[in-house]
């Protein structure tokens, strides 16, 4: 099972350390790569089982697992005798983190969410241990596909019931044939490593991704400047995510890793519309083609972000053009909803008729999100001028893109309709959460930074003898 996990985080950091990214390992940097890294090796190493299946190549630990420990020792090896990868760096990262340079009552939160953390996460371990497959989707829609190909050693078609029922198509069948293979793959990997199939011990992947998610998120709030301790509970809010940890602990959809790769695109993009560094772009760029290869809608994720390059490009006029991008894409979506047809499995109509009771009771009624949404609302229109910054306006654009394809997905589709069980609404919103406690701790660090930096201004002021 340990090999299962650390062969995609080890060839991740790996091909990033080679890279040269994040940068100098200082300000959160080692636990970025390391945040960042199990995913791009997760996306790296289900590509790598395509090309073994495309080329008549059987899946097994050595097909798989040999060629890419061999590129991540290589790499690792090149990293380190360039500089870019460096064991002293790994240990006083370690070290910052069991014994961090904090005073008093700060020293003792960090060391009381850092337990809490590591109990969380054993927690949810023991669910992935004891808990078979259990959710609906996961075992009608993906893991389908992980068990065939698991037994056949490869990846092998799936089509649609009835074409399979009429002969007209060779293969397998299942709910939705045309998702696609990258976390299905993932299962195949950890089954493969372990050496039977075990539909518990192949979901352990989303507990990584969720770890993996909290790093990222703490080295990039790290990387911008603000505090270890509240660097700690921006990663912390987003790992007790209470419908987040439920697709941990009840794993197999597809929605939590979708929410982490595009949401690292994101955070990857927001690095380069502000540092101007290529080597963000780079990450940025793979991480947003790799939306797709999670699920359907990943396209138009990946989409959401060429808002934000435009203002990061053109900062003068970059609102004004994306604003009218934006009234056109909707007025578009609008003439293409009058022949309803289906787009990504969602079928466009006409009808304005959200659930908005439903959206209401599934963000701010019930558990499903903790104080999130709440945050969001309260963060936007205190910081609302900050957020339009030329530093934030990129991002902003980028989160405003998402909200705006949520509001067309659940306002003019059939999706309108499955809002009524509480659970599309919320699965969709998993792809933008992570991104929008990213911006909402970034924008939380700029108001109270403005805050402190005006304070001892006026405080110093003269003061006028003057009647």
């Amino acid at each position: 099972m340990a090999l299962s996990l650390a062969l995609p985080w080890a060839l991740g950091i790996a091909v990033l350390a080679a890279l040269g990214w994040p940068g100098e390992p200082r300000g959160g940097a080692i636990a970025m790569r390391a945040g960042f890294g199990y995913v791009v090796g997760m996306i790296l190493l289900t590509l790598w089982m395509r090309a073994l299946s495309a080329a008549g190549i059987g899946f097994g630990r050595a097909s798989i697992g040999l060629p890419l420990f061999a590129a991540a020792m290589l790499l690792s090896a090149w990293a380190m005798r360039n500089a870019r990868l460096s064991m002293a760096d790994f240990r006083n990262a370690v070290i910052a983190l069991v014994r961090p340079s904090l005073k008093g009552w700060q020293r003792v939160a960090w060391i009381a969410v850092i337990v809490w953390l590591v109990v969380h996460f054993a927690l949810m371990s023991a669910e992935i241990v004891w808990r078979p497959l259990y959710p609906w989707d996961a075992w009608v829609q993906w893991a389908t596909k992980a068990r065939v190909w698991y037994e056949l050693g490869h990846i092998a078609p799936f089509v649609h019931a009835d074409q399979w029922l009429a002969g007209t198509a060779n293969g397998y069948f299942d709910a939705s044939p045309d998702y696609p293979a990258t976390m299905p793959l993932m299962q195949v990997w950890t089954c493969v490593a372990l050496g039977r199939w075990d539909d518990s011990a192949m979901n352990w992947p989303w507990l990584a991704i969720l770890i993996s998610l909290t790093f990222a998120m703490y080295g990039a709030f790290r990387a911008e400047g603000i505090a270890p301790l509240t660097s700690l509970f921006g990663a912390y809010f987003l790992a007790t995510l209470p419908l987040v940890d439920v697709h941990v602990a009840l794993a197999g959809y597809a929605d939590l890793p979708m929410g982490a790769v595009y949401g690292l695109a994101a955070v990857a993009f927001y690095r380069w519309s502000v540092h101007r560094d290529n080597r963000d772009a780079i990450v940025a760029l793979f991480l947003a083609l790799a939306c797709p290869l999670i699920k359907n809608p990943g396209w138009i994720w990946a989409l959401t972000i060429v808002p934000g390059v435009i203002v990061a490009l053109l900062p003068r006029r970059g609102l004004r053009v994306v604003v009218a991008g934006f009234a056109v894409a909707l007025l578009g979506v609008l003439a293409i909803a009058r022949a309803q047809p289906t787009l990504l499995g969602y079928h466009l109509k006409l009808d304005f008729a959200p659930a908005w009771a439903q959206l209401v009771k599934s963000y701010y009624l019930m558990g499903n999100w903790n104080l999130l949404w709440y945050a969001v609302i309260v963060l936007m229109v205190l910081g609302w001028r900050r957020l339009w910054q030329p530093s934030l306006a990129p991002l902003a654009v980028v989160v405003a893109a998402g909200l705006l394809f949520l509001t067309v997905v659940f306002s003019f589709t059939t999706a309108a309709a499955w809002i009524a069980d509480l659970t599309t609404a919320n699965r969709a919103s998993m792809h933008l959460a992570p991104l929008l406690v990213f911006v909402s701790i970034l924008l939380w660090h700029r108001m109270t930074r403005d805050s402190v930096e005006t304070a001892p201004a006026a405080d110093s002021a003269p003061v006028s003898t003057s009647m």
